[in-house]
């Protein structure tokens, strides 16, 4: 079954979120369904830094009943916000654990998702990928995407590369199968791009990213990202003024304390 309430969110705006689900609130006509919306007004208060609020949004979400699942995931997201090792592990195997009782298999692969980020990313990433990659609900199948491109980061930051580009060839996949929204996609062919430069795909990178800047471009979006890697990929093949040109577009992006800043410099020929 579907997460009804995830099309009401926009992780990049938080006031017409908070907005959507004020509505569905105001709609919902049992406690179990008023439990569920009260735990993503939670996560709101909670993304915000509101974490008074957070807290007694899930009270009362807890106390209307019916929504365990929900109140366990979000509790987790919420002790995350203490930076402490371990930190929401418990709530989110709880979670699973529950929602695999209940067959919420949605709320399963959201719960194995955020256990992979806190505890074994592998394991969790292929318990999270069983569920999800077994439905037929595309709701469901949502999470492929955040669980390979979670795990294909891991591998990235850990040197390997290989295991990178293929968890990322993956999420892009899932993206374009389950979750076209253009920025998304865009996105996850960025990470496509960025590990097939790191092993030495280098005109493959460039292509990649082409189709990202030039998405972009269409779509008036501005992202740095996409201009600091295709300067990097430009740069591997010898392109150097158009890695300038990249280098350049990234740099009028950036904060002047941004740590990447020195390298895109060298990449614009010392441009500041």
């Amino acid at each position: 079954m579907a997460d009804r309430l995830r099309p009401l969110w926009d992780f990049d705006d938080l006031d017409t979120s908070e907005a959507r689900f004020r509505s569905q609130l105001a709609e919902e006509t049992t406690d179990t369904g008023r439990a569920e919306v009260l735990s993503q007004l939670a996560r709101v208060e909670g993304l915000r830094a509101n974490y008074e609020r957070c807290d007694e949004l899930l009270a009362e979400a807890a106390a209307l009943g019916g929504a365990e699942t929900r109140v366990l995931l979000e509790s987790g997201r919420r002790a995350r916000s203490s930076n402490q090792p371990g930190a929401g592990q418990q709530q989110f195997e709880q979670a699973f654990e529950l929602a695999r009782a209940r067959g919420e298999d949605v709320l399963a692969a959201d719960a194995a998702h955020m256990i992979a980020i806190v505890d074994d990313m592998e394991a969790w990433t292929a318990r999270g990928v069983e569920i999800a990659g077994s439905s037929d609900d595309p709701g469901v199948r949502y999470w492929l995407a955040p669980l390979y491109n979670n795990v294909g980061w891991a591998r990235f930051e850990a040197g390997d590369a290989a295991g990178a580009l293929e968890a990322f060839e993956l999420a892009l996949a899932s993206r374009e199968r389950d979750d076209p929204r253009p920025y998304a996609l865009a996105i996850a062919r960025y990470a496509v791009g960025k590990a097939l430069r790191a092993v030495g795909r280098n005109e493959e990178a460039a292509a990649t990213l082409e189709q990202c800047v030039a998405w972009a471009d269409g779509a008036g979006v501005e992202d740095d990202y996409f201009h600091e890697e295709l300067a990097e990929d430009y740069a591997a093949l010898g392109r150097d003024a158009e890695a300038r040109e990249q280098a350049r577009r990234a740099l009028a992006l950036i904060s002047a304390d941004d740590e990447r800043g020195a390298r895109l410099r060298e990449l614009a020929g010392g441009a500041t």
